[in-house]
């Protein structure tokens, strides 16, 4: 999950002040750090890979724990700059002290685009910056930042990780659906609809089983970190699902795959329904329609998504879709708008 952080609070939007201090309280931190999938895949990209980091000044965005900067400083870094805006930091800096790191790692209490570095520029830059959906709450706009100011301008710098694609798949989960959206059609007698539309909207972060995929996967798009932009973030890109099976599609889900493509041998993860548990967990988007589908059809469509104007950590997204069926009598499509927040 991403994090970063700073001082002068006061000076933020009240959203911003309320993510920066959800990194304040250790839960997160345990959570991340007990999520092998990513710190595994983190800590072996860079110990697998010493000769990148030997002698190398590295900047680390977003360090929380500082259990990156430790890793570097184990691949042999000359130096690791930390960089982080909770008060974690002050623990951090103790959990440095304890390993014995404090000449190697220099920790700073900021945002990134307002402190000053030991160091004109680095040689690698690590951060753990996705977010669920990859882009909520993400910070990836701020690892940008960094690179262009302090990654060394000759090619030679490097990004851990550099790669990252958004997929999506369709799934069947009436009961789950009609547990979560169905609920509110009766409420103790009521017709409380108007909330079942509210919930329409709210894409659930939560697990998804591999037997509820109905379709192939359809990778989004994918982010180059060396090359991409800000701009990059918001996208409207098409999808196309063909169907595995004879079933229904009551939601679309999405996970997002990462690389570390700089490493002698790449290593990947991803956040898939068919791999192992991380703590992105999938999200999930329920459609307003119950779509029948039947093997060798398709649905394709298209996924809009760009950060809010309020506030550029939570998502505006937008779905269209279409089943293509081989009954030309039975077509289905809608548009679904969706906010994380």
């Amino acid at each position: 999950m991403a994090n970063e952080t700073t001082n002068g609070s006061a000076a933020m939007p009240h959203s911003e002040v309320h993510y920066f201090n959800s990194y304040n309280h250790h839960g997160i931190h345990e959570e991340m750090l007990k999520d092998e999938v990513r710190t595994k895949s983190y800590r072996d990209s860079i110990y697998n890979n010493r000769h990148l980091f030997k002698d190398k000044v590295v900047l680390d965005v977003g360090c929380g724990t500082s259990i990156l900067s430790m890793f570097a400083v184990k691949a042999g870094a000359k130096h690791v700059i930390g960089v982080d805006m909770s008060t974690i930091i002050v623990k951090a800096k103790e959990i440095v002290e304890a390993n014995g790191m404090s000449d190697k790692i220099t920790l700073l209490q900021g945002k990134m685009e307002e402190v000053e570095l030991p160091f004109p520029e680095v040689d690698i830059i690590i951060s753990e910056w996705m977010g669920y959906f990859l882009l909520y709450e993400s910070m990836l706009d701020t690892v940008l930042w960094a690179r262009d100011k302090y990654l060394r301008k000759d090619g030679k710098g490097l990004i851990f990780p550099d790669k990252a694609t958004i997929f999506m798949a369709g799934i069947e989960d009436g009961e789950y659906k009609d547990e979560k959206i169905g609920f509110w059609d009766n409420v103790y007698g009521f017709d409380y609809t108007p909330l079942k539309l509210t919930a329409l909207t709210e894409p659930l972060v939560d697990t998804v089983d591999l037997k509820a995929v109905v379709t192939d996967p359809c990778a989004i798009v994918t982010l180059d970190l060396y090359t991409c932009t800000t701009a990059d973030l918001a996208f409207s890109l098409p999808f196309s699902l063909p169907i595995r099976r004879t079933d229904y599609v009551h939601a679309l889900v999405a996970w997002f795959d990462i690389e570390f493509s700089a490493c002698h041998k790449p290593v990947r993860f991803s956040t898939g329904p068919h791999t192992k548990y991380t703590h992105w967990k999938q999200t999930v988007f329920y459609l307003a329609d119950v779509l029948t589908v039947e093997a060798g059809e398709t649905v394709a469509g298209r996924l809009s998504c760009r950060p809010n104007v309020n506030n550029r950590r939570d998502l505006d997204i937008a779905i269209d879709y279409k089943n293509e069926t081989q009954d030309q009598g039975r077509i289905a499509e809608g548009h679904c708008e969706y906010k994380m927040c």
